[in-house]
């Protein structure tokens, strides 16, 4: 058992790349947490994905025994959260278990739009700040302009910043100190009813449901009763322990303690995350204020390109929303799909890493539809309806007006690129709400469209600045606009896959380019195949994708011009009858290639 006054609980936060993982390693490594064998890079991130993309998916925890320089035993309950904006839900969570933050700032970089979003959030549930520069190993590290920077654009103060480099080392007995006398003990009392935070929850195929879990109040021990106050179920605790990042059972976790426990729970439906975990007898009477659920953002189809996989697909579905509270799904049929899965998700790079994760841990092929957002439809009798999928429009007739979600984005880029940006921003209908300066570098606020945001509006800023703008976006709500449906049809026949949400405005411009692009990613059939973008009943642009061509009067030498002629005309009836009946095959690559949408 530890006091609580030996205790800290902090995060890392930082923007993408900032040094975050590196720098939880050498925590990890000078205080000896791990042996030397099993030391390895990015020693939290344990997937696949996390160490080939070198980003960080899930927010982990490690449980590391430090003693200061006054000869005192600590225990660092240590959260390393990603930076990239779609996983923020994971960031908020983890800040609400923890009293304290490093602010880790590269300081080559300086700061960036993900870092303002993650010090407000740590500022949002109160935590103390110790601010870090990293990277001061390299040639363009410049400490006194980033300290200067923080000041300025975040308003923390960042005189006593602590100069780090994770790579060699440099400044991480400094930054252990200040984790000790900076930021604050937890609070809590041991005799009081037991209240545990529900962080996290994963499934494991050996133990079940593992719950991570932040101690306020009383006592948690193996073998109680404890009781779920959101969904009221009762669990009998097999199992309770910390991670080193290895879990390490122990007897049990007092006030201020972050650790885990199994209870033979079988879904982790039955663990929301937020939800106050008490004792079944003598539980507490009011449960933690919890935090707000995750609304997911984007919504998009997954189905299997085999449709015998389907049972796969749902283990496999079922199986991820296990460890993945913010993933949301709901069973679907397409007319040109067969069956599959409406899947929710907090932005495309969550979308990417779910479908990889598909793929690549249960083998199974997958067509995935356009990415869409949820539209609210006012119909003339006044009621509102969401639309989640375009292809599920109700009639125009019966539609007052359509609203949809918009977003503020925050954009810092240097000053040269600014140009650039402005355009890509008025080009996707942006309102610029605000141009500030830091230092050489532009912040931009614009008030954007959630959906031309959604697909490739962050691969293009990143080309149009060469990589140095950061981005950042909260939702603001929905506004009324003039949209419509536009259908691409081919070979006569309507592709639900491809249909989209688009402006008027801009329709017959995306119809065209989308018509263009189908065109050159649609193989050619023996018939020819038209390519059309529709909106309601009109053709709004089409292109024509010309047969493939046999040589049917290579036989004919000589002769009558009648003999070759015939047989042109049995080709030509032959190809049309062929085109009443034939079957136009669309590869998976021409769904994703043609939505997106270059300039």
């Amino acid at each position: 058992m530890t006091d609580l006054a030996h205790i800290r609980n902090f995060s890392i936060v930082a923007h993408i790349d900032h040094g975050k993982s590196t720098l939880a390693d050498r925590l990890i490594q000078t205080t000896d947490t791990v042996a030397a064998r099993d030391m390895k890079e990015q020693l939290l991130d344990a997937m696949d994905i996390e160490r080939e993309r070198g980003i960080t998916i899930k927010a982990n925890t490690v449980r590391i025994d430090y003693t200061a320089e006054n000869g005192e035993q600590y225990v660092l309950n240590l959260i390393d959260t990603p930076g990239h904006v779609d996983f923020a839900y994971e960031v908020s969570r983890s800040m609400r278990a923890v009293e304290g933050s490093l602010l880790v700032v590269d300081s080559t970089q300086g700061v960036e739009a993900q870092t303002l979003a993650n010090v407000y959030q740590a500022i949002d549930a109160d935590h103390d700040i110790v601010p870090v520069l990293n990277k001061i190993d390299l040639p363009a590290s410049d400490c006194e302009r980033v300290a200067e920077q923080i000041e300025d654009v975040i308003g923390i103060d960042a005189s006593g910043a602590i100069r780090v480099s994770a790579k060699t080392g440099e400044g991480i007995r400094e930054t252990l100190e200040a984790i000790v006398k900076h930021l604050p003990a937890p609070k809590g009392t041991r005799d009081a009813p037991l209240k545990a935070m529900l962080v996290d929850s994963w499934y494991d195929a050996y133990l079940g449901v593992i719950v991570l879990v932040r101690i306020m109040d009383g006592v948690l021990k193996k073998g109680e009763r404890i009781k779920m106050m959101q969904t009221g179920s009762v669990h009998h605790v097999d199992r309770i322990g910390v991670f080193r990042p290895a879990m390490q059972a122990v007897d049990e976790l007092g006030p201020g303690e972050i650790g885990f426990l199994t209870a033979s729970i079988k879904q982790v439906r039955d663990t929301k995350v937020g939800d106050t975990i008490t004792h079944e007898k003598k539980g507490a009477e009011t449960p933690l204020p919890g935090f707000k659920p995750s609304v997911p953002v984007v919504f998009c189809g997954l189905f299997p390109v085999d449709s015998a996989e389907f049972e796969d697909l749902r283990d496999a579905i079922e199986k991820l929303a296990l460890n993945d509270a913010s993933f949301s799904y709901e069973m679907e049929t397409s007319a040109a799909l067969g069956f599959g899965f409406r899947c929710g998700f907090l932005g495309l790079l969550h979308l990417e890493v779910i479908r990889d994760r598909i793929e690549r841990e249960y083998d199974i092929d997958l067509i995935t539809t356009a990415p869409s957002v949820i539209y609210h439809i006012y119909g003339r009798d006044g009621e509102m309806v969401e639309l989640h999928n375009p292809a599920d429009m109700p009639d125009p007739s019966k539609i007052d007006h359509i609203e949809e979600p918009r977003i503020k984005a925050t954009i810092l880029v240097p000053d040269e690129f600014l140009g650039d940006v402005l355009k890509l921003c008025q080009d996707r209908r942006g309102i610029q709400l605000d141009l500030t300066y830091a230092g050489a570098r532009a912040m931009v606020v614009y008030d954007l469209p959630l959906n031309e945001v959604v697909f490739d509006f962050y691969d293009r800023l990143k080309s149009v600045t060469k990589g140095y703008a950061s981005f950042d976006y909260q939702l603001t709500g929905y506004r009324e606009d003039n949209l419509v449906k536009m259908q691409v049809l081919v070979n006569d026949e309507p592709v639900d896959a491809l249909s989209t949400m688009v402006h008027r405005d801009r329709a017959e411009m995306r119809g065209r380019a989308m018509c263009e692009k189908l065109k050159d990613l649609i193989p050619r059939h023996m018939f020819k195949i038209p390519i059309q973008a529709a909106i309601g009943g009109k053709v709004i642009a089409r292109e024509t994708l010309s047969a493939l061509r046999k040589d049917v009067t290579a036989k004919c030498y000589g002769g009558d011009a009648t003999r070759k002629r015939k047989l042109l005309d049995k080709q030509k009836a032959g190809k049309k009858k062929m085109r009443q009946f034939g079957k136009v095959d669309i590869p998976q690559e021409a769904f994703i290639s043609a939505l997106k949408m270059d300039g």
